[in-house]
């Protein structure tokens, strides 16, 4: 007996379904399915269908692969330098390869969340020019800014954030922007622009660039901490070098020069100003500048409010500023002051409070101050403060042994040659009444006058050497010798001082004030304006009269210019029942300033 099999139902069902679409698929691709000759050719063409998909898929994936590879590629490059400015200069360019972008730029935000640098990619040096000054951070730049996460966008203009370009800028349609994060903060942002072709930019791109700020953000972690490193270097063998000159026993000023002269080279600064309190309680006196254009800044003063100098004096605190001459904060820096761009002003502090302020600044349109960069000014600051306190107590020691050598002098004069000079008076006048002759006798008491004259004479040099208690930088001598000395660094070179007479005894202190004020105010005018190679200083007290004349070689007063300082001193002559001159030198050439008031009943 011969068993039957039977397919199942639903077998014969899925039969019947594929033979259908088979022959379907026959019917659509003109193929007759009833014959061998349309099988196998329906059998072709999805074979030829299969083959064209998977090419389409190897295409795709060794396309990716390549897109891995060239990322890989990009890492490697920007994590390569050390240079923050390079690193930065190789990120934009890897990211431009990547995601095939005309133009790229990247962004570094600033502490007052605008664009600090600006570092773009595709554009020349002559069309950056032409364009203007680059961005700060406004319209879509600063969207994401204040928006830190990917930006794709079409169209440019269509975004509510976007404003236009300027002048001479390129156009610009498609844009993609990522923020680049160094550890928890936002270090800036990469923006693409203009992807070849006229095509957008897709998910792809943004998932690889992503990928490369990432990437990036590490490389720029590495520079700064290089960067970092190298500044401390810097900032310590500058204060080595300050440091073996204060101990070398070198003045103030050439302390304090070379303190400024090592600021520059550290910061690439192009100005740099040291201000010390000025005569007036308010105001900063320039007392040495170095750099570009610091000749005009010397003898400079500047009032603590308005300034920036002031406000780091004032506050003990370093200040800083992007613009110097186009703070609103700031007006008192005007007219020398405006070429000038991002300053920073740092305190000079001591034990005794702030001593001074250390200004750097760069020109117009330099990058700005970082906190990396100005960090370590506080303290290098200090050590100007920590040279103007050695130099105080170094003048104080020697101001003691000299106060000593008078003392001893003045003793030896006393005990010496004023007892011995006394006896010979003495001896003169007991021989003259042995003396007959008229003539002779007349010759012996003009000696013994000129004895009494001379003992005067050593009394008033033994009172000059033994000043009161307390009193020996008051004495006018002191104070004159004084300001000449601090003359010495505006004018460039040391005046030559003359002084006769009994300056300490014979002037009042009224006179002797008012001729300090006129003596500091010419030799100020001296340095301004005159441009001299030497000065000449007098002070003389004779016969009742007090006479100060200082001389110059430099290019004489000026006609019609102005002469509110000569006036000033004219008044105070006249106040004091005196007179003042000043006009060419009789030698000719330079100026000649004759100031001569009354010391008697004065």
């Amino acid at each position: 007996m011969t068993s039957r099999r039977y397919a199942p139902t639903g077998y014969r069902r899925a039969e019947s379904s594929i033979a259908s679409a088979v022959a379907g698929c026959g019917d659509r691709l003109g193929v007759d399915m009833g014959t061998s000759d349309g099988a196998a050719r329906l059998h072709q063409l999805q074979l030829d269908q299969l083959l064209s998909e998977l090419q389409g898929r190897i295409e795709d994936v060794r396309g990716t692969r390549d897109r891995i590879h060239n990322l890989l590629e990009a890492v490697l490059a920007v994590g390569q330098g050390l240079e923050l400015n390079q690193v930065l200069r190789r990120i934009v360019e890897a990211a431009v390869v990547l995601v095939d972008a005309e133009y790229g730029a990247l962004g570094v935000i600033g502490d007052d969340a605008r664009l600090a640098q600006f570092h773009p990619v595709g554009i020349g040096d002559e069309e950056v020019a032409s364009i203007g000054p680059l961005p700060s951070g406004h319209g879509i730049l600063g969207e994401l800014i204040r928006h830190p996460k990917a930006l794709r966008l079409k169209e440019l203009s269509e975004h509510p954030a976007s404003y236009g370009f300027p002048a001479n800028h390129p156009p610009m349609h498609s844009f993609l922007g990522v923020p680049i994060r160094v550890r928890d903060s936002v270090f800036g942002n990469l923006y693409l622009t203009e992807k070849r072709d006229g095509k957008e930019f897709d998910a792809d791109d943004e998932t690889v660039l992503s990928t490369l700020a990432v990437a990036a953000g590490i490389a720029i972690e590495n520079a700064r901490v290089f960067e970092e490193s190298r500044y401390r270097q810097r900032w310590l063998e500058a204060n080595a070098e300050v440091v073996a000159t204060l101990l070398s026993g070198a003045d103030q000023s050439a302390v304090l020069g070379l303190m400024v002269e090592r600021a520059l080279g550290v910061l690439a600064a192009d100005v740099g100003v040291l201000l010390l309190p000025g005569s007036a309680p308010d105001r900063l006196r320039v007392e040495l500048a170095a750099g570009a254009g610091s000749e005009a800044l010397r003898g400079q003063d500047l009032p603590y409010e308005g300034s920036l100098a002031g406000e780091a004096f004032r506050s003990g605190e370093p200040a800083v500023t992007s613009s110097l001459a186009g703070d609103t904060r700031y007006p008192a820096h005007e007219g020398f002051w405006s070429d000038l761009g991002p300053a920073t002003a740092v305190p000079m502090v001591s034990s005794e409070g702030a001593r001074g302020v250390l200004l750097l600044a760069r020109a117009a349109g330099s990058p700005g101050f970082t906190q990396l960069e100005t960090d370590p000014l506080l303290g290098y600051a200090g050590q100007a403060a920590l040279a103007m306190e050695l130099a105080e107590r170094r003048d104080a020691a020697q101001q003691m042994a000299i106060l000593e050598d008078h003392e001893r002098i003045a003793r030896d004069l006393h005990d010496l040659a004023i007892q011995r000079l006394f006896a010979a008076g003495m001896t003169l006048q007991s021989t003259q009444r042995f003396v007959t002759q008229p003539h002779a006798s007349e010759r012996l008491q003009r000696v013994v006058r000129d004895l009494d004259e001379t003992i005067k004479i050593i009394r008033s040099t033994i009172f000059g050497l033994r000043p009161p208690e307390g009193a020996a930088a008051k004495t006018l001598r002191a104070r004159a010798l004084a300001a000449v000395e601090e003359a010495a660094q505006p004018l460039g070179f040391a005046p030559a001082l003359r002084m006769e007479g009994f300056l300490d005894t014979d002037v009042p202190q009224h006179v002797a004030e008012n001729a300090l004020a006129v003596l500091a105010e010419a030799l100020s005018n001296v340095a301004r304006h005159a441009g001299a190679r030497s000065a000449d200083v007098s002070l003389v007290a004779a016969r009742g009269t007090l006479t100060l004349t200082v001389t110059d070689d430099g290019c004489g007063l000026p006609e019609g210019g102005r002469r509110s300082g000569l006036r000033n001193m004219e008044e105070r002559a006249r106040g004091l029942a005196g007179s003042m001159t000043a006009g060419a030198r009789p030698e000719g050439g330079g100026t000649c300033l004759v100031w001569t008031v009354p010391t008697a009943d004065a």
